[in-house]
């Protein structure tokens, strides 16, 4: 699984604090962290007015960049964001996000087109985000196109088919169940992914639906999940579906994670 650590982002209020300030203890810590658990990337997200984003995104970069070696998620609705403090990163990593709205795959792929950058792309366009699996499965070829346009391998794609809360959209999961099956059927080797909190806004016991979701979603074909890696409940269900699947051959990675506390609960 690949895991992408969501704690670095100015929408979360502690995070929000920490930015305005320029508490680089506190994003340090979450950086370290997140790396030690196994977040295969780091995500970094301002959440700031756009005045101030570009050199906010700079300045949580430098700490993660100067606390870890784990490779950065730039993440911003503003491609031009992105492509503006790109060249700050020390090493290539991943891009969230591009879609099929507001020409955000045309800003970004010629730019990553002759790196080594992956690339988030959401399945939403102009008419907003849809609910059909259907509509989902179009936008992502669409995008596929685009990217293999400029000789982007779709390995470098981690598709997002975009969960709906379950609070209002009862097939939300449904959905994109159908969505990520059909596209990874289509195009092996790409990427599914998700913000694993989506789902669940607006219900009680969020990190139980999370989990569930994580677990399902797996089941399905995600690969990779926007997730706190702190978490050892989250932990837990990820080693111990991909124990189920098979993926984990003789059960070995669960087991050592066992061993050395990585899962289940606290050792005393």
């Amino acid at each position: 699984m690949i895991i992408i650590g969501e704690k670095i982002n100015g929408a979360i209020p502690r995070v929000a604090k920490a930015i305005a300030d320029r508490d680089e203890a506190f994003i340090r810590d979450l950086a370290v962290r997140q790396a030690e658990y196994g977040a295969t990337y780091i995500d970094v997200c301002a959440s700031t007015d756009p005045e101030i984003e570009r050199d906010t995104l700079k300045w949580l970069m430098d700490i993660v960049q100067n606390a870890v070696d784990t490779p950065l998620c730039i993440d911003s609705s503003d491609p031009s964001v992105i492509v503006d403090v790109l060249p700050h990163a020390k090493k290539p990593g991943l891009i969230n996000s591009a879609s099929d709205e507001g020409g955000k795959c045309e800003i970004i792929f010629p730019v990553i087109a002759d790196t080594k950058w992956n690339c988030i792309a959401l399945t939403c366009d102009n008419t907003g985000l849809p609910m059909d699996p259907a509509v989902k499965i179009r936008i992502a070829e669409t995008i596929v196109e685009k990217a293999q346009k400029h000789k982007i391998a779709v390995s470098r794609l981690f598709i997002d088919p975009l969960v709906n809360g379950i609070a209002t959209v009862g097939e939300a999961l449904i959905s994109f169940m159908e969505a990520t099956r059909e596209i990874k059927s289509k195009y092996p080797g790409i990427h599914i992914t998700s913000g694993l909190s989506n789902i669940s806004f607006g219900m009680p016991l969020r990190k139980y639906i999370n989990q569930t979701f994580l677990v399902l979603a797996m089941g399905a074909g995600m690969d990779s999940a926007i997730m706190d890696p702190t978490s050892a409940d989250m932990r837990t269900a990820l080693y111990a579906t991909e124990m189920l699947m098979g993926i984990d051959e003789y059960c070995a990675e669960f087991l050592d994670a066992y061993r050395e506390g990585v899962i289940g609960p606290p050792k005393n």
